[in-house]
């Protein structure tokens, strides 16, 4: 396959598996990976996963590229809490929740951060369509949780006005109602207390 022809079976793609191109073509030389790449034809992101160079490079497009390649993950805890607006400041790194072990990827693109949650915890997502593309995100309860949920030292008045999440914003995003049905499901004692702490904390708390 030439890069011309490479390029077209690939064109409308946010992300190219070299298992895709073997399915496109079964005795594709990857070493033309490594060429195009050195002709600025393509990047990789990592092992396995490439874009084509000219990609245009937004917020959706990196968030579909953290879904795509490290799998089951979705968009969550500081990113997801940034995208609602609930948390003021930029984020350093894409976060996400996924199944698989933790994982953080270096890369030209930015760093993809992957913290892992139990396979039955994965839920309470969203698919936000772009483009015509697709991105999973945590809702933002289940943002909230994941985050409270692996940052198990978040437990005081002081430790909630750290996060710096408005009051505001957070009336305006979260639902209480799903929010505790959501913790529920995690089943966890000191994560119940420390959550139902901050829901108090937040109605209480200066706009």
């Amino acid at each position: 396959m030439r890069y011309n022809e490479f390029r077209e079976a690939f064109r409308s793609y946010t992300v190219i598996s070299v298992n895709e191109i073997r399915k496109m073509d079964s005795r594709f030389n990857l070493r033309r990976l490594v060429e195009w790449q050195g002709k600025g034809y393509i990047k990789k992101i990592i092992r396995g996963y490439y874009i084509l160079a000219d990609l245009k490079l937004d917020e959706n497009v990196l968030f579909e590229i953290a879904n795509r390649i490290y799998s089951p993950s979705y968009i969550s805890l500081e990113m997801a809490l940034s995208y609602y607006h609930m948390i003021p400041e930029s984020v350093y790194g894409l976060t996400s929740a996924t199944s698989r072990k933790t994982m953080v990827f270096e890369t030209e693109l930015g760093d993809f951060i992957y913290h892992t949650v139990q396979p039955r915890l994965l839920f309470g997502y969203k698919l936000v369509d772009y483009s015509g593309k697709k991105f999973k995100i945590a809702e933002p309860e289940k943002a909230l949780l994941d985050y409270f949920y692996l940052n198990t030292s978040i437990q005081s008045k002081d430790d909630f006005a750290g996060i710096r999440i408005g009051k505001d914003q957070y009336f305006a995003q979260v639902d209480e109602t799903r929010l505790v049905a959501y913790l529920n499901e995690f089943q966890q004692k000191s994560l119940a207390k420390r959550v139902k702490n901050f829901m108090r904390y937040i109605k209480n708390a200066q706009h």
